[in-house]
């Protein structure tokens, strides 16, 4: 078998730099649905929500090592496609592109009327104007030369960041009385049912809600293909950021039900500004909305730019239509970025025309399908190791317990099927999952028979 670092080397145009690549990771993986959404956890599942952070942050991690650890072996390749062309061929590679472009497509369109509704309150016009006037603003940023994208993303994520970290100070602070009254640590857990007051099960259920609002990371894969040291920046984020996101939504989650009884946290409502409310944080209110406002910008951004790229890459390989691929003077794979920009408004007017219908039904069709992607990615893994001599590998792969441990990460996405099966609410989301992927994979057997035909 070849080993994978003889494939043909494809990378673009070096402009991103390290710190990019890092606040790229961060922004992919820290958005609303921390900020927001785990509201919605915490009051389903109690404190047990934070078992369920710390447990997806864990199969998170172990999926971006191994996929940082295929790009450190042969780096430079573009998207994570590559390397599941190359383990399981073309028919997976065209399945797991199309998924991923389409999960980040909604997303695109999604954020964007998030945002517009939140400016919305400050400015008054409507919301389909501002709607598509955040796209364009966006899309003029990934139109121009990759680091002002890399710049941009870098300030975005990095507000973030260091909301999370002021928050998490704060509330440290506060349980260790140095400000404020403040509470015993354990006192708020301890109440109104314990660890688990609605049960295991609704701590498996909550599983796939933080699943979604951790993926994105992968991202920082993709951008490091556009540095000037593909491998180097990949193995120094991969090593680190994992642990890194474990930390914060773990910690930010802990802190929020020992500050807040968790029976208070409104679904919808940011836990966050109650736990600042609480501590006498002023201010806490507005701060938080801009914070949410930069975390959907930062999601659209890096949205754009994964579409655009994956589109591109795919269109490189005859996956997508010839238009689409980065021509060699090109800084951006500008039809790309284009067609992106237009599908992604055409989503964000559904949910304004449509949103019972339409909109709902592309939101339930992206829900689950990175959990393919994701095992894909995994088993890409497996295969590529295998095929380098042992006496090689450790020079590229040092996960530990392979390929057990492997094994254990596809057990892990299995369970958050799963669980999303047995989930009333979710079931529906799991079945038009399958239903797009088998889509896809119908979609790439039309393609081989016309090609033959042709």
């Amino acid at each position: 078998m070849t080993p994978v670092r003889n494939l043909p080397s494809a990378r673009p145009v070096s402009s991103l730099r390290q710190r990019h690549i890092i606040m790229i990771a961060f922004g992919g993986a820290i958005g609303a649905g921390l900020f927001v959404g785990s509201s919605a956890v915490i009051a389903a599942a109690g404190p047990a929500a934070l078992l369920a952070f710390a447990g997806v942050g864990l199969l998170v991690m172990l999926i971006m090592r191994m996929l940082g650890e295929m790009v450190v072996a042969n780096p430079g390749k573009g998207s994570f496609i590559a390397y599941i062309r190359a383990a399981h061929g073309p028919a997976a590679a065209f399945t797991a592109g199309w998924l991923y472009w389409f999960f980040w497509l909604v997303a695109l369109g999604s954020e964007a009327i998030a945002g517009a509704i939140i400016l919305h309150e400050w400015i008054g016009l409507p919301v389909w104007l501002l709607a598509t006037a955040l796209i364009v603003a966006l899309e003029l940023v990934n139109l121009a030369a990759v680091h002002i994208f890399g710049e941009c993303e870098f300030w975005l994520s990095l507000i973030k960041v260091a909301s999370i970290l002021f928050f998490i100070a704060a509330g440290v602070l506060y349980l260790a009385h140095v400000f404020a009254p403040g509470v015993p640590a354990m006192w708020n857990p301890a109440r109104a049912g314990g660890m688990f007051p609605h049960g295991m099960a609704a701590m498996v259920s909550i599983v796939p809600t933080v699943l979604f609002a951790m993926i994105g990371s992968e991202i920082a894969t993709v951008a490091a293909g556009e540095s000037a040291e593909p491998a180097r920046n990949v193995g120094r984020v991969t090593r680190t950021l994992g642990l890194r996101l474990v930390a914060f939504n773990s910690l930010s989650v802990a802190l929020i039900v020992m500050i807040v009884p968790w029976s208070d946290v409104v679904p919808g409502q940011s836990p966050f500004v109650q736990a600042m409310q609480v501590m006498g944080i002023p201010g806490a209110a507005p701060a938080m909305r801009i914070v949410v406002l930069t975390a959907i910008l930062s999601c659209m951004n890096s949205s754009l730019y994964i579409t655009s790229r994956v589109m591109a890459e795919l269109a490189g390989h005859g996956d997508a239509p010839a238009l689409f691929r980065r021509r060699a003077d090109q800084k951006a794979p500008v039809n790309a970025i284009m067609a992106n920009s237009v599908a992604g408004a055409l989503v964000a007017f559904s949910s304004i025309l449509a949103p019972g219908t339409v909109f709902a039904f592309l939101l339930s069709c992206r829900g689950g399908v990175m959990l393919l992607v994701y095992s894909l990615i995994v088993t890409a893994y497996v295969v590529i190791r295998r095929r380098v001599p042992p006496d090689e590998q450790r020079l590229f792969f040092s996960i530990p317990f392979f390929p057990a441990l492997n094994f254990m990460t596809l057990g892990g996405v299995a369970v958050i099927f799963a669980a999303m099966l047995l989930d009333h609410a979710q079931r529906p989301v799991a079945v038009a999952s399958l239903g797009t992927s088998f889509f896809f994979i119908m979609a790439y057997g039309a393609r081989r028979w016309l090609f033959r035909r042709g």
